[in-house]
């Protein structure tokens, strides 16, 4: 029985449609759990079943809303909390999840100031709730609610710093691709435009042979109009050369100054009286190839040479041809760099992959790389030509096909775009770091800056006056009492006993409790927390 085949035609999609639900269920379980256990522990209400349903229903509809309005999840949880103070254990939970889910910061900063103010409005101002629960409930809002919300609002920043380094990679890697393959096409066109060169000339030369051979006076008038047919398909094949190849010569650049002819030995002869320290090794039966195979390896050395002068100049040069089996080899070698030269100029690497390409499409392979002695070496394996009269191809070695080329780059971002966009994502997830660290500690300070001088103002008692209080002492008599008392702490209150403070921050909890019968002092007495 098979449960389920992710490589079976629409398993992701069912795992997709399925896994939302089920974590949506999973949430709001655990978050039903302190609901129903208080509401189930006995001895309890009869409408208590009434109101757990009530309750269990509004957090369904915050957990389903959750997922589309994160926002309205979280006012349903802090709308529940003022019928069902166990919806406090879910209040973090939604905050974290609107910041998570949510883009913008606006909307969910608007909403917690109306959370605040009219909290403060209801408390102070309706219910007439003490300062100490005033300040209990801001807390909760601001570690409950505030604090998840920025540390939501983080890790969707890192998400979309995650995904702008990704999108980051892929822009650079289709740059590189794309470098790589223009510098491919561009040696494709440079080789197009030598066909062109070589092969309108020796066609040309054929025309004007035949039109020699057509005006022969001793040929036969058949023989002559053949001649002349050969003569005219072979302009016309010249033209279409030119018509077809010609295409392809970069638009601006000159044609190629290479001699036509020239040899391997001619260019290390050239590099001599350049000033080079050049060797030629040419080993026994390997003379230097003709057509594609000439050509490249002729490029082999010209580029290897003008690497050496330029990233190491004033090394010792060796180029060698050697036969390797139906082809030949050309290995160039220069040792490092004198110590006393200048440094060499920064390197694209671009001659080495337009190198590559020609020896690939001549049907041979390319091998750079550093030597131990610190020096460079160029290798290339070039397959002979074919026999132009048997017509059976030389045997090349097995090339690496390049690289395909990148996709359409028609809507995909650009490499400068992706950098911008990776920073502007680095910059946001800094700095909602810093807001999560230092929001809710600057939030606390104000909050503590705002509740401090309310709760204490005249309800601090001195200890040295305390002091100085004696038992028996009438209430009107008693120096520096306070004109205001304290809350006395929850479950400890007395009837006829009175709390102040010795001002402690933030909290100015009660210090001193005074207990008084018929008016005079009965005990005193030091509340410890």
């Amino acid at each position: 029985m098979r449960f389920l085949d992710r490589s079976a035609p629409g398993a992701p999609d069912r795992v997709s449609r399925w896994r939302r639900p089920l974590l949506d269920a999973l949430l709001w379980a655990v978050l039903a759990a302190p609901i129903a256990g208080a509401r189930l522990t006995p001895p309890s209400p009869p409408w208590d079943v009434a109101m757990l349903v009530g309750s269990l229903a509004v957090l369904a509809a915050a957990v389903v809303s959750a997922r589309r309005w994160p926002l309205v999840g979280l006012l349903l949880a802090v709308l529940g909390s003022l019928v069902d103070g166990n919806f406090v254990f879910a209040i973090p939970v939604f905050s974290y999840l609107t910041g998570r889910r949510s883009a913008g910061a606006a909307p969910a900063a608007v909403v917690f100031g109306v959370i605040a103010v009219g909290g403060t409005v209801l408390n102070l101002g309706l219910l007439g709730t003490g300062a100490a629960t005033w300040f209990l409930l801001a807390s909760v809002l601001l570690f409950a609610g505030v604090f998840p919300w920025l540390v939501g609002r983080y890790r969707r920043q890192q998400r979309e710093l995650t995904d702008a380094a990704r999108r980051h990679v892929e822009a650079s890697t289709r740059e590189r691709r794309g470098a790589a393959e223009r510098i491919r096409l561009r040696e494709r066109a440079r080789i197009a435009e030598e066909m062109h060169d070589s092969l309108g000339h020796d066609l040309s030369l054929i025309a004007l042979r035949a039109a020699a051979l057509e005006l022969a006076d001793d040929l036969p008038s058949a023989h002559r109009a053949a001649v002349g047919e050969l003569r005219a398909s072979v302009a016309a094949a010249t033209e279409r050369l030119h018509d077809i190849i010609g295409v392809l010569r970069e638009e601006g650049r000159p044609a190629g100054v290479a001699p036509v002819g020239e040899t391997a030995v001619d260019l290390v002869g050239g590099a001599r009286e350049a000033g080079m320290t050049v060797r030629l090794d040419v080993e026994a039966g390997a003379a230097e190839p003709t057509g594609m195979t000439g050509a490249a390896a002729h490029r082999v050395v010209r580029e290897a040479l003008t690497n050496a002068a330029r990233y190491a100049p004033g090394a010792p040069v060796t180029v060698t041809l050697a036969a390797a089996g139906d082809g030949i080899e050309v290995r160039v070698r220069n040792g490092p760099s004198p110590a006393d030269r200048p440094p060499a100029p920064a390197s694209s690497g671009s001659g080495l992959l337009a190198l590559a390409e020609r020896v690939r499409l001549a049907g041979g392979v390319l091998h750079t790389g550093r030597c131990p002695d610190g020096g460079f070496e160029v290798r290339a394996r070039l397959p002979l030509p074919a026999d132009p009269f048997t017509g059976v191809p030389a045997r090349g070695w097995p090339t690496t096909p390049p690289d395909p080329e990148a996709d359409d780059d028609g809507g995909i971002e650009r490499p400068a775009d992706a950098e911008r966009r990776l920073g502007e994502a680095r910059r946001r997830v800094r700095r909602s770091l810093v807001t999560a660290l230092a929001a809710p500690a600057g939030l606390a300070l104000v909050l503590s800056l705002v509740y401090y001088p309310f709760a204490t103002a005249g309800t601090v008692l001195s200890e040295s006056v305390y002091d100085r209080m004696r038992p028996g002492t009438a209430r009107a008599d008693l120096p520096g009492l306070p004109r205001r008392q304290l809350t006395g702490p929850l479950g400890a209150s007395e009837p006829g006993c009175e709390y102040y403070t010795d001002g402690n921050f933030p909290l100015a909890a009660p210090t001193w409790r005074l207990c008084f019968t018929d008016g005079r002092l009965a005990s005193k007495e030091r509340i410890t927390q």
